[in-house]
């Protein structure tokens, strides 16, 4: 496994742990009174996201500025 895909698949996990967290987040925020860590659980794995989507957006446009050919995963 290359690193392209490595960071291919914790992107896709990552993003199922987002939506968990959003969906926890919504359960939690129906209580009458939420804890306050409870707005904040999503935030991690958004930013994880961020800095592995921007990686996987870069790549094709570096590897056509390398001369190489884009992988097909």
């Amino acid at each position: 496994m290359n690193w392209s895909a490595g960071i291919r698949r914790t992107h896709r996990w990552l993003s199922v742990a987002f939506t968990v967290a959003v969906i926890a987040n919504i359960v939690v925020m129906g209580q009458e009174a939420p804890p306050v860590w409870a707005a904040y659980l999503a935030l991690p794995p958004l930013l994880l996201l961020l800095l592995t989507g921007m990686y996987l957006f870069v790549l094709p446009y570096t590897a056509r500025s390398r001369g190489g050919t884009r992988s097909t995963d």
